[in-house]
């Protein structure tokens, strides 16, 4: 019985007070939290004739005094004796995360997203969120992953490597650290935003420049995104006005020439079929 209320081997103590005491059945049963006919099975031996009888008396379930006052008024029931010591609780042992085997691939794919939106978390949380090891942290942040060119920036929540809640908590506690590294360095800390982003930033991927703050560079739809921008390098800006005009002229040269070439080529095909 894993009840703290019954004696931590019921069948063995009830076989001792069977054998050693002369309570009812119904006193025994109540006690040891089973039921009568095991009780009465026991008394005629056809239950737990191999078990070994378990003094209650000796292990502090139970006292003499109330065995002897439960044998002269067979209407009152025995109680199980509350322990003084109070044993601590076994702690259990913190397993690595597991990941299932067909979201193992995305783990690399998640510490690229979590090294580019957070770049506050530590290798160990965010060992702790994709369920991987610190080396491959690094490989993936140093780019000598072996499949570093096909990497691409997802969510540790959409893919299932772990709880929404998990990454907030151990975002928030990434945040508190760095504040607190900066104030005591002397300088004043963060100012919290009082409203939420518009989705046109939020959607923006951020790139994090030199001086190690985050500059925002929008992308259409049809653009790819490089390995650099997605391994934290600064992307190369879009043309300007000019030299957008000066592309478009060298197009419009080159395709004039190219179709000079074909008349060219047409006429003396022509010259040569005549003779």
């Amino acid at each position: 019985m894993s009840d703290s209320s019954y004696p931590l081997m019921p069948k063995a103590t009830a076989v001792w007070l069977v054998d050693n005491t002369s309570l009812t059945f119904e006193q025994i049963a109540s006690f040891c939290g089973m039921h009568i006919l095991e009780i009465k099975g026991i008394a005629d031996g056809d239950v737990g004739s191999n078990i070994r009888g378990k003094n209650p008396v000796t292990a502090g379930e139970l006292t003499r005094a109330s065995i002897k006052e439960a044998e002269q008024n067979p209407e009152k029931s025995i109680k199980l004796v509350s322990s003084r010591v109070r044993i601590p609780e076994p702690k259990s042992k913190k397993r690595p995360r597991y990941t299932p085997v067909s979201r193992r691939q995305d783990r690399p794919n998640a510490i690229v997203w979590l090294l580019r939106h957070h770049p506050d978390l530590k290798d160990s949380q965010i060992g702790r969120l994709v369920g991987t090891t610190k080396p491959t942290i690094q490989q993936v942040r140093d780019r000598s992953h072996w499949n570093s060119a096909n990497l691409v920036p997802q969510d540790p929540v959409t893919l299932g490597l772990c709880k929404q809640v998990d990454l907030d908590m151990e975002v928030d506690k990434a945040v508190k650290q760095r504040e607190k590294k900066q104030v005591d360095s002397g300088l004043s800390p963060m100012e919290m935003a009082g409203t939420l982003l518009p989705t046109i930033e939020t959607t923006d991927y951020n790139v994090i420049g030199s001086t190690g703050h985050i500059e925002q560079q929008s992308f259409s739809n049809t653009e790819k995104l490089s390995a650099d921008s997605v391994f934290g390098e600064t992307v190369t800006s879009r043309p300007s006005s000019e030299e957008v005009v000066k592309l478009e002229e060298e197009a419009r040269i080159l395709a004039r020439l190219q179709s000079m070439g074909r008349t060219k080529n047409t006429d003396d095909k022509a010259e040569d079929e005549e003779c």
